[in-house]
C-alpha cells in the first residue's frame, strides 16, 4: 500500500468486548480530512492500540486482555490480514506498543511491565517475550497500588526507550540490548499522585511533555539524549479554572463502556510538526485542550478547550500533514475530526463517523 497523501488510510482500533468491530480501515479525504470506513477485522480481541511499520507494509496491534498479546497484520488493498496467531507478551492488559531496533515493545498496564518481541523479516512476531517489570507505587491507593506501565516509545535520537508508568509517577529511560532485554538507565520522578500516562517529544528533540492522567496536567521536561535523562521543569493545567478535576473509581476510569462517575482523565497528547502547539484529550471533561508552546519549548500555556465531539476521548491523533486532529471517542462510539487553525492552533469540528468502542487512530 502506498503512503502518498491521496492514498492514505486510517486504521481505528477498538474494544471488541465492548461492541467494537476490531480494526476498521477508513479512507481519508486529503482535503477535508473526512473518514470513510471501508472494512474491519476482529481477528484479535481488543486491538486497542495500533502501530504501523515505518515502511507502511505492516500493522501491529496489542490485544488488551488479562493474558496480553500482540499481533502482526499485513496491510493489503482488502485491509489488514493477520499474518500469524497473536503472540503472548507475558504481561497483562497491554495498552500501548511501539517499534524500535527490530523489536516490538508493549507497555502492560495490568502487570506494570514492558515486553519486547522480535520482529522477523516477513513482519511476523517471534517469541518468547523478554520482560522488564517495574517496581514501586504511588500515593493514590485506588490507582497506584503498584506499577502500571502505560506507554513505551523511542526518543528522537533512537538511543533510548522511555517507559511511562502511571502507578509509580515516573518515566524510565531504558537501553535496549541486542537480545531484546531492556535495562533501566535513569528514572525521572514526577509529582506524587500525578499519574503519568503518555509522553510526546518536541520536534526539536530536546523537550518532552508528559501527560498526567490522575491530575489533568502536562509536565514540561528537558530531555538530554546524550545522558539519557529526563528532567521535569514545570506543570500546566489542562482545564479552565473551576472545571471539575475530581477522581473517579478505578473501574469507571478503566472500563470500556463504563459509567462515568465524575472527574477528568487525560488520555493522549500530540505536538504539532512545527512545535508551536500541543493538544490533549480529556476524558470526563470530554474536551480537547489547546496548548501554546513557547519558542524554547520550556513553557506550555493553556489557550482554550473545545468539545471533543463525543464522550470519553481515549485517543487523539494528528494527521501527518498537521491540518486535522482526530478524537477516538470510546463511549459515544465515534471518531470526530477537526480542522486546525494554523495561526491559533484551535481545532474546529469538521465531521464524525460511527466507530463503536473506538480507542486508537493511526495513519498509513
Amino acid at each position: 500500500m502506498g503512503t502518498s497523501v491521496s492514498g492514505r488510510r486510517a486504521y481505528i482500533g477498538s474494544f471488541t468486548t465492548a461492541g467494537g468491530p476490531g480494526i476498521t480501515t477508513a479512507a481519508v479525504d486529503p482535503d477535508s480530512g473526512a473518514l470513510t470506513p471501508l472494512h474491519s477485522t476482529d481477528a484479535v480481541p481488543n486491538p486497542s492500540y495500533l502501530a504501523p511499520s515505518p515502511d507502511g507494509r505492516y500493522l501491529y496491534a496489542v490485544s488488551e486482555t488479562p493474558d496480553g498479546a500482540a499481533a502482526a497484520f499485513a496491510l493489503t488493498p482488502r485491509g489488514p490480514e493477520l499474518l500469524a496467531p497473536a503472540v503472548p507478551v507475558d504481561g497483562a492488559d497491554p495498552t500501548h506498543l511501539t517499534l524500535a531496533d527490530g523489536r516490538l515493545l508493549t507497555a502492560n498496564y495490568g502487570s506494570g511491565s514492558v515486553s519486547t518481541l522480535p520482529v522477523r523479516a516477513d513482519g511476523t512476531l517471534g517469541g518468547p517475550a523478554t520482560v522488564l517489570t517495574h517496581r514501586g507505587s504511588g500515593p493514590r491507593t485506588d490507582r497506584q497500588e503498584g506499577p502500571h506501565a502505560h506507554a513505551v516509545l523511542p526518543d528522537p535520537s533512537g538511543r533510548w526507550l522511555l517507559s511511562v508508568d502511571l502507578g509509580t509517577d515516573s518515566v524510565r529511560s531504558c537501553a535496549l540490548g541486542g537480545d531484546g532485554a531492556l535495562t533501566v538507565h535513569t528514572e525521572a520522578r514526577l509529582r506524587p499522585g500525578s499519574g503519568p500516562r503518555h509522553l510526546a517529544f518536541h520536534p526539536r528533540g530536546d523537550r518532552a511533555y508528559v501527560l498526567n492522567e490522575l491530575d489533568p496536567t502536562v509536565t514540561v521536561c528537558r530531555w538530554d539524549a546524550g545522558r539519557g535523562e529526563l528532567t521535569p521543569q514545570a506543570e500546566t493545567g489542562l482545564l479552565p479554572e473551576g472545571a471539575a478535576t475530581g477522581s473517579a473509581s478505578t473501574d469507571a476510569a478503566r472500563s470500556a463502556g463504563g459509567t462515568w462517575s465524575g472527574g477528568t482523565f487525560p488520555s493522549e497528547l500530540v505536538v504539532s510538526p512545527d512545535g508551536r502547539f500541543a493538544w490533549a484529550a480529556n476524558r470526563g471533561h470530554d474536551s480537547l485542550s489547546v496548548l501554546a508552546l513557547g519558542a524554547s519549548g520550556d513553557t506550555a500555556t493553556l489557550v482554550t478547550t473545545v468539545p471533543c465531539g463525543g464522550h470519553w476521548p481515549r485517543d487523539l491523533a494528528l494527521h501527518p500533514d498537521g491540518r486535522h486532529l482526530y478524537a477516538a471517542n470510546e463511549r459515544s462510539g465515534d471518531v470526530t475530526w477537526f480542522t486546525v487553525d494554523p495561526a491559533t492552533g484551535i481545532p474546529a469540528r469538521a465531521g464524525s463517523v460511527a466507530a463503536p468502542a473506538a480507542s486508537c487512530v493511526v495513519f498509513v
